[in-house]
């Protein structure tokens, strides 16, 4: 994998992300149209461009209760709305794709972006593909180490040979279009937050993007430790390969309120999808500072980032901010509180500790 290295000079990267759930309103009780939903995750990229902001994602899943099985549809859309904003995966459930048309697709978005497009690979965390894709859940891990290996391969190779289990062989392949980069696209892989599958990204030379949802934040140091020291055994330069986090995300002029506003939604995404919501108790830890939700007032964000990054040493922080049918007036205030108050502060202290250095 070529190196691929965040400029440490412009701070920490800050974004957002959605995993475009589709259900009702908890408060309401009313769910909009598929069509207006799949319109506000547009306008919510656009926001977040607007607000210079420097990264959107979009998640893919393949079941009720979300909107976003051909995300890559979808990012085409943002791709033409948006100016500067990198457009991401989060994440291609790679295990039930074909990397080839994973790479076509991205590479073509690269192309409609000038530049802009990235993957994050993950085995997916809610299965419903498989069945509906023709794939077995018991091949879950052979099928996404096997299929992450080719993608790696096509991004670096102009002619793919190649053999595996799980797809017909390649000879001498060539992939049109080509990304506008180098001909390489930025590819993490998703990170479900134990060591096991940060060692397997540090073998293959890849970025880490590193789920973080809850509980304490220094449960996670371990995969970032052991991503690392893995690297470095593996012949590769640690510096050259980004970390990036991934949580729940919403911000208010106060921590109390941002508890009290964003609990029916945290909950309500929960119980829809596991059957069991937050207990109140536990959910109110959750604006502790050494907490990995980023869930607070602007400064308690700034808090959280900071310390996060003490401990990992990230260089890329990502908030889902539309769970659980979240109007998009409250979505649209946690934008504007990240971009103009907790993302310029981030930037400034993650860049005078460089300067330090």
């Amino acid at each position: 994998m070529k190196s691929f290295r965040i400029n440490p000079d412009n701070g920490m990267v800050v974004g957002i992300f959605t995993l475009g759930e589709h259900v009702s309103d908890p408060l309401t009780g009313k769910i909009i149209s598929e069509q207006q939903r799949i319109s506000e995750i547009i306008a919510t990229a656009k926001m977040a461009d607007q607000a210079g902001l420097d990264v959107f994602g979009l998640g893919e899943s393949h079941q009720a209760k979300f909107i976003s099985s051909a995300n890559q549809v979808i990012l085409g859309a943002i791709a033409q709305a948006t100016k500067n904003i990198k457009i991401t995966s989060s994440a291609t459930v790679l295990s039930t794709a074909d990397p080839v048309r994973v790479y076509e697709e991205y590479a073509t978005l690269d192309l409609i972006s000038s530049g802009r497009a990235e993957i994050v690979a993950g085995r997916a965390s809610r299965v419903g593909a498989f069945e509906l894709l023709g794939f077995n859940l018991r091949d879950y891990e052979e099928l996404f180490e096997e299929k992450m290996e080719l993608l790696i391969q096509l991004n670096e190779e102009e002619k793919i040979n190649w053999s595996g289990q799980f797809r017909a062989p390649l000879n001498q392949a060539e992939i049109f279009p080509q990304p506008l980069n180098d001909k390489k696209l930025p590819i993490w892989r998703a990170v479900g937050g134990g060591p096991a599958s940060a060692i397997k990204a540090a073998r293959q030379g890849v970025p880490m993007m590193l789920s973080t949802l809850g509980g304490p934040a220094y449960a996670f140091s371990h995969a970032v430790k052991a991503y690392r020291q893995t690297l470095a055994v593996s012949g590769f330069d640690p510096l050259d390969f980004p970390i990036g986090t991934t949580s729940l995300m919403y911000i208010t002029e106060n921590s109390q309120d941002a508890l009290r506003e964003f609990y029916p939604y945290a909950n309500h995404i929960m119980e829809e999808l596991r059957g069991t919501g937050y207990a109140k108790s536990q959910f109110a830890e959750s604006i502790d500072t050494k907490s990995a939700m980023l869930l607070g007032s602007p400064q308690q964000l700034i808090e959280k980032i900071l310390y996060q990054h003490e401990l990992y040493g990230h260089q890329r922080v990502l908030g889902q901010v539309d769970i659980g049918g979240m109007p998009l007036s409250k979505i649209e205030k946690t934008i504007d509180l990240l971009a103009n108050i907790v993302a310029p502060a981030v930037k400034k202290a993650t860049k005078m500790e460089v300067n330090k250095k």
